[in-house]
């Protein structure tokens, strides 16, 4: 039996982030290299990466990641994804035996275009289209799972430390724009395939650090729209969060981290009045997308990567930047062991959004 002292829980979790902002592309190497360090801060219960700009030779179409049980769920949802979708390629994802990467469902890979006919039936646009379909995938039919859904980016996870993950889907093999990474250590959720991050919807993918103590608001809210919490675990809910008000409601991302992780209102009174009244009328419109608890996260998107800290500041999250390359991870050390001289190192305050972008002309 595990006595007191003998199982170390570092404010649980780990979460690192690579992004070139001129568009050069990073080996998967670097990535997993720098999630290691924060071994300690994982249990083996969850591990995963997502990368940008990985997939050039697809990358007009949406590259679909999907987990399934058995052939006949396999068979279920392709014929599925033949009704709706102009199929370009698929094929098993490329992965390695590893020992510490144990009972993986069947893993596949789909770069898709939805079909013509389906898309102006519908009355949707493209994205919408899309994110439907994928809902429609993992709570319809049984035993699928989309795990990634977005153009030229995929999402890699599994049961087991992030390391083994990296190692097993080889990374090694892809080259990115922008890398993040996961170690998860679950308290209170299961450690499924599923449940490991990053989570994704379309283009954005999320990696967090912490507990959502609203969970049960935040997710009555967005279910209203449209979106199913299905995956056993809090985080699940950010990503959709994220999506409605970027993608579907059009604030900026500053607006929405200015949702997500809202000033308190007495910090709103002293702003200068265009910004109060900004800040006060999406408190109100959008309260129930306030998150409460501790967490810090990491926001993958096409061309970008946002971090972002609960409002207290409960959870660590540091930042550096060397040259056109910005680093974000929970601990230093994650940042120093793959560039051991950054130009500038330092923690950004509790709610305030760090935002990196492509240069300006730079395509991913």
């Amino acid at each position: 039996m595990l006595k007191e002292g003998q199982v170390r829980i570092p404010s649980g979790c780990a979460i690192s982030g690579i992004f070139a902002k001129d568009g050069r592309k990073l080996s998967g190497e670097a990535i997993i290299k720098s999630i290691a360090v924060m071994h300690d801060r994982s249990n083996g219960l969850g591990g995963g990466f997502a990368g940008y700009g990985i997939y050039p030779e697809y990358k007009d179409q949406y590259a679909l990641h999907i987990f399934y049980d058995d052939m006949e769920a396999r068979e279920r949802c392709e014929r599925f994804l033949d009704r709706h979708f102009d199929v370009i390629n698929l094929s098993k994802i490329p992965v390695r035996k590893n020992p510490n990467i144990t009972n993986e469902p069947l893993i596949w890979r789909y770069f898709v275009d939805p079909l013509p006919t389906k898309l102006a039936d519908s009355q949707l646009d493209e994205q919408e289209f899309m994110a439907r379909c994928m809902i429609h995938i993992n709570t319809e039919i049984h035993g699928a799972y989309v795990f990634s859904s977005g153009k030229n980016m995929g999402v890699f996870k599994a049961v087991g430390f992030p390391e083994d993950v990296g190692d097993f889907y080889r990374l090694e093999e892809y080259e990115g724009y922008c890398w993040t990474a996961h170690g998860r250590y679950p308290t209170n959720t299961p450690g499924w395939w599923g449940g490991a991050h990053p989570f994704a919807m379309l283009n954005y993918s999320i990696v967090h650090n912490g507990e959502i103590s609203s969970y049960d608001a935040n997710r009555r809210y967005i279910e209203m729209f449209g979106y199913k919490c299905s995956l056993l675990t809090d985080t699940e809910v950010i990503t959709y969060i994220i999506d409605f008000l970027n993608r579907k409601q059009g604030l900026s991302l500053e607006e929405t981290a200015g949702v997500i992780a809202a000033p308190f209102w007495s910090t709103i009174e002293a702003l200068p009045e265009q910004e109060k009244q900004t800040l006060t009328y999406l408190r109100y419109l959008y309260a129930s997308l306030l998150i409460t608890g501790p967490f810090s996260i990491l926001l993958g998107f096409d061309g970008g990567m946002m971090a972002l800290n609960d409002r207290l500041k409960l959870r660590s999250m540091v930042v550096g930047e060397k040259d056109q390359t910005v680093y974000i991870a929970s601990e230093e050390s994650a940042i120093r062991i793959i560039e051991p001289n950054p130009d500038r190192v330092w923690s950004p305050k509790g709610g305030e959004p760090v935002i990196v972008r492509l240069n300006p002309g730079v395509k991913g």
